[in-house]
């Protein structure tokens, strides 16, 4: 059996962090392909490694004296290996780091550094064969992730090698310079060396015993998630839920490898599943809650509008024409619906409706602005009757007027809209109706 464990930022912040991710994985033999962050946070009050490399490196962009930060960083580094009591210098690497930021070697350069460095230190720890990610993850001229290279290549590396750590977050352009991932990239890293060893089971430990059914900033000890579906989770992503990057799903799903989200600080809690598809039922019809606040819409009206070819995609290519991406668009016989981010739209709304008067004719347009967005999302929706009726019935009497709602044909979201004031509220509502008078 081979498992890819990634640990977050926080699991790997200090030496007792390390101690612990060390433990687990020495614990079960079939975890030999291990992907570390970069030191995150140790107390509120703290700062991530990788921010304070963003730092230092716009002191050097900038022409200033950065090697007092630098000197942090390293010291960051050195208490972690002093904890850990082993015979590693970072020296010579913190020598071609400042030279490199000297040489101006970019932005993404300088954010790797914090897993790589990481790296090391996981590896000597371990006992493991560290293979630099640059050598193995790769991104074409245009930055985008080459896949089928990378999952070649690693795939032989690491055929040939029983046990290593591959650093997070970054790979090489053809030109051997750092292309990182977006922030939290480390989880995708984690997903591709899954599928490269085609491991039986990629375990993302964080500091988070799996994913929730709500927000806990909104709902007080929200229920686990113990298994949730790749569909599942893309959905909640997508309307803000983040344990796990959005991104790391699409390597494993490909490979049909089961992601297991597990917590560093309590590793006998089974954490959540995440997997292609199941038999197994949801303790509740709905999987879970997530949502974003800052939406606003643009209301429609056409007589007729129903029978006219081309409508639709005329009022769409106004939105295309000034750069904006629409989020969704419920419509009636007469009427269409765009919900956009507001914070895009403001700055071009004027030039959108004149766009939109110009290709389609409508008959009246109309703007509605601070809209919060919902999703309840859940498999177990499909085979069970009045869900939307519940989620009525449970606003409604909690008096928030619902201002769209939106069910997509999978049967596996319901995307609700109301007022941003309303977005908590509205939240708790929908929870309590599913959860907490199920319990």
């Amino acid at each position: 059996m081979k498992k890819v464990v990634k640990f977050g930022g926080s699991s790997l912040a200090s030496a007792e962090q390390f101690q612990k991710a060390g433990d687990i994985i020495r614990k079960d033999f079939s975890r030999r392909y291990v992907v570390p962050s970069a030191p995150g946070k140790r107390n509120k009050e703290d700062v991530k490694v990788t921010d304070m490399l963003y730092q230092c490196y716009q002191l050097a962009e900038e022409e200033k004296d950065f090697s007092q930060l630098l000197s942090r960083i390293k010291a960051r580094y050195d208490e972690i290996i002093q904890g850990l009591e082993l015979n590693v210098s970072l020296q010579a690497e913190f020598d071609k780091i400042e030279a490199n930021f000297y040489e101006k070697a970019g932005k993404d350069y300088a954010a790797s550094r914090g897993e790589y460095l990481n790296g090391i230190i996981m590896a000597a720890y371990l006992g493991y064969e560290f293979i630099d990610a640059a050598q193995v993850i790769f991104f074409d001229e245009e930055d985008n992730f080459d896949a089928e290279k990378t999952n070649q290549i690693l795939g032989q590396r690491l055929a040939v090698t029983e046990k290593a750590v591959v650093p997070g977050f970054y790979g090489a352009r053809p030109d051997g310079s750092i292309k990182t991932f977006s922030r939290g990239g480390s989880d995708i890293t984690g997903s591709i060396v899954a599928r490269a060893v085609r491991a039986d089971v990629y375990e993302n430990w964080t500091d988070v015993s799996g994913f929730l059914i709500a927000d806990p900033r909104i709902i007080d000890n929200p229920e686990k998630i113990e298994t949730i579906t790749y569909r599942e989770l893309r959905e909640l992503s997508y309307m803000g839920a983040s344990v796990l990057h959005e991104e790391a799903i699409f390597p494993v799903r490909r490979e049909g490898i089961p992601i297991n989200i597990r917590n560093t600080n309590e590793p006998d809690d089974k954490g959540t599943w995440i997997v292609e598809s199941t038999c197994q039922k949801s303790r509740f019809v709905i999987t879970g809650i997530a949502g974003k606040r800052g939406f606003c819409s643009i209301n429609i009206e056409k007589d007729m509008m129903n029978s006219e070819i081309g409508f639709g995609r005329k009022v769409l290519q106004a939105f295309e024409d000034n750069g904006i991406a629409f989020e969704h668009v419920p419509s009636g016989i007469d009427t269409m619906t765009i919900f956009v981010h507001q914070d895009e739209f403001m700055h071009k709304e004027q030039n959108v409706v004149a766009a939109i008067h110009r290709l389609a004719d409508p008959d009246m347009i109309d703007i509605e602005a601070d809209l919060a967005l919902i999703a309840v999302v859940g498999r177990g929706m499909k085979s069970t009757r009045g869900t939307a009726g519940r989620i009525f019935s449970a606003l409604a009497h909690a008096n928030i007027n619902v201002r769209m709602i939106d069910q997509g044909s999978s049967e596996l979201n319901i995307i609700i809209g109301v007022k941003n004031e309303d977005f908590e509220e509205a939240i708790k509502a929908i929870y309590d109706i599913f959860v907490l008078v199920q319990l």
